[in-house]
């Protein structure tokens, strides 16, 4: 059955060229000469993706995305928009659209952002089914995430769990990267079957190569029976390889073997081992990285990295926050025997204001001790500071810092005897703030400036000049 896409717009030619390019990828086409007459047909319709102007006469192609998904229309809709502003990207996206393309635009983008959108879509639902029919919501209730990088990475379990392929996923400490890791096995083809997991990093250098691998009697001193690694435990099953890049060099030589050829040798043995196991493998470094400084194997790296899962940081994706709060205390309060306890509004907005530097576990740990240290049946900010007293003083955007911030400046300005310059307060200030800023858009866009500039709203020419003002090291990266 052909996938059927609704192209909205009140431009007829607009209509005509979408329509034929989309018809030629073998999709069929359905149009709506305005907003009410898109609204009508994606109702009754079941379309794999809509597309939508922006700028119509009766209503706005957000207004009609409003409407469709009031109506329990879940299609991927792609916004297009004459207005190629940061603003009508943001707007889209909040309001639940795939992605966005700009006029004039390119027919091979349009392809492509419609192929993806359905892809994720399918993808998507798929993994809906698969939860369904298999009862495993548990698998995935642990992993708390309403923002776009987590659907995202809900997306890609469905994607890489039924597929017998090498993940890795990548994430700092206490993102949550053994859970993505347990998802992905419990629904897989191999869930019936053993997820055995090895912290690499915990395991003593001298005894991490039996631990994997086991070992015969005699193999060594002590060695009084043979017995077998966690490569054969987990045989037929699922190896999860956390903090994979503190291997030592020696031993990942033996793992990239044990990979191409799908056997093992035990210490001490001659005889090789066949075995079935599919690898998941985690770590908090920057394998490429550790492999341009030589303390990883460039070949391992490849095989290991089939398909990367990179989970961001609490701090990049605050709007997970609150529903990760909610979630551990409604977890724990069972678990402690305590009872519901809810947030008050300055807490959930000390909460959001914190950094996050331990991210989800660092989060959990202070709820396990709020819970513990208090009765109050609501958490107010109070409750919070006097559970974790750290987070005073340290809140992103916190209006009291900025306000010491500004005092401390003003009496060093005044102390000076140059009180009457207004516009060095305001130099010192705003470098102070529009430095952590940069920073913060630059680590989102992994050193693009051409994006960077796009998020803060400002060409890129302006972007390069402030960086150098305030000292940034330029990476000419486009």
């Amino acid at each position: 059955m052909k996938r059927r896409i609704l192209v909205v717009d009140d431009e007829e030619s607009i209509r005509w060229v979408l329509g034929k390019c989309l018809e030629k990828e073998g999709y069929e086409v359905e149009y709506g000469e305005n907003g009410s007459q898109g609204v009508d047909k994606a109702l009754t319709g079941n379309f794999s993706s809509i597309i939508l102007d922006i700028t119509m006469p009766d209503m706005t192609g957000f207004d009609v995305l409003r409407e469709i998904r009031s109506g329990g229309i879940d299609s991927p809709v792609i916004i297009i928009t004459a207005q190629n502003t940061v603003k009508n990207a943001i707007d889209a996206m909040k309001q639940g659209a795939y992605d966005y393309i700009a006029k004039p635009f390119d027919l091979d983008e349009v392809k492509i952002t419609v192929a993806r959108a359905i892809e994720s879509y399918e993808n998507s639902k798929k993994l809906d089914i698969l939860l369904d029919e298999n009862n495993e919501l548990d698998t995935l209730q642990d992993i708390v995430g309403q923002s776009q990088a987590m659907l995202n990475i809900y997306k890609m379990i469905g994607r890489v769990a039924e597929r017998d392929i090498t993940v890795l996923v990548n994430g700092e400490s206490g993102t949550g990267k053994e859970l993505v890791a347990k998802a992905i096995h419990s629904n897989s083809l191999r869930r019936n079957k053993k997820l055995v997991a090895v912290n690499i990093a915990a395991i003593p250098k001298e005894l991490l190569e039996s631990e994997l691998f086991g070992y015969q009697k005699g193999a060594f001193t002590g060695a009084s029976v043979s017995r077998q690694g966690r490569f054969e435990e987990a045989d037929g099953g699922t190896l999860h390889l956390d903090e994979i890049g503190d291997m030592p060099q020696e031993l990942q030589t033996k793992l990239l073997r044990i990979l191409e050829e799908k056997k093992l040798y035990r210490l001490g043995s001659e005889k090789p081992s066949q075995i079935d196991v599919r690898i998941i493998a985690s770590t908090n470094k920057d394998l490429e990285k550790e492999v341009e400084e030589g303390n990883f194997r460039e070949d391992l790296y490849y095989r290991l990295n089939a398909i990367t899962i990179k989970i961001p940081p609490l701090r990049n994706r605050i709007e997970d926050v609150i529903p990760l709060c909610e979630h551990f205390l409604n977890r724990y309060a069972k678990e402690l025997g305590v009872g519901t306890r809810t947030l008050s509004k300055e807490a959930k907005e000390t909460i959001t204001a914190y950094s996050w530097p331990g991210n989800v576990r660092e989060l959990e740990n202070i709820i396990k001790r709020m819970l513990v240290l208090s009765s109050d049946t609501v958490i107010t900010k109070g409750t919070l500071i006097g559970a974790a007293p750290h987070l005073e003083g340290k809140l992103r955007g916190d209006q009291k810092y900025l306000g010491t911030l500004i005092k401390n400046e003003l009496s060093c300005l005044l102390d000076s005897g140059d009180g009457q310059s207004s516009e060095k307060l305001y130099d010192k200030i705003m470098k102070k703030v529009e430095k952590p800023l940069i920073e913060q858009v630059l680590e989102i866009t992994k050193g693009n400036k051409k994006k960077a500039a796009l998020l803060l709203g400002i060409n890129r020419n302006t972007l390069s000049k402030k960086m150098e003002e305030l000292g940034f090291h330029d990476s000419d990266k486009d």
